[in-house]
């Protein structure tokens, strides 16, 4: 089963985390489901840049970008060439680990 590590985030992760994960599942679901309170404000569809992610190791071990995640993290905040959105980075046989960015765009609690 894949680790998943994620370094510390005040918020998210102040200690960091390792997460065992099962191949196929999302980063999101699984930093969801292990306590760590990433947002995904579009209920994980993709459409938003709020579980944006830095894959520092394991990159080439998850599924390909779809165009559509590529033209949302044109949005991101501090995107760099190893970001994905959480919600659309599918785990396979690879340990990896990421860094959750100190801040996000939420548009929608933004312009509330």
């Amino acid at each position: 089963m894949p680790k998943l590590t994620v370094l510390p985030h005040p918020e998210c992760a102040p200690g960091g985390a390792v997460i065992d994960v099962s191949r196929g599942t999302s980063i999101c679901d699984a930093l969801l489901e292990h306590g760590v309170e990433i947002e995904h404000a579009c209920g994980k569809v993709g459409a938003c840049t709020t579980c944006h992610v830095v894959v520092r190791e394991g990159f080439a071990s998850l599924n390909e970008a779809s165009e559509a995640e590529e033209d949302m993290l044109d949005r991101a905040w501090g995107v760099e060439r190893q970001s994905r959105l959480s919600c659309q980075a599918v785990v396979a046989d690879g340990d990896l680990s990421v860094e959750i960015p100190r801040y996000s765009l939420n548009h929608a609690k933004e312009n509330a």
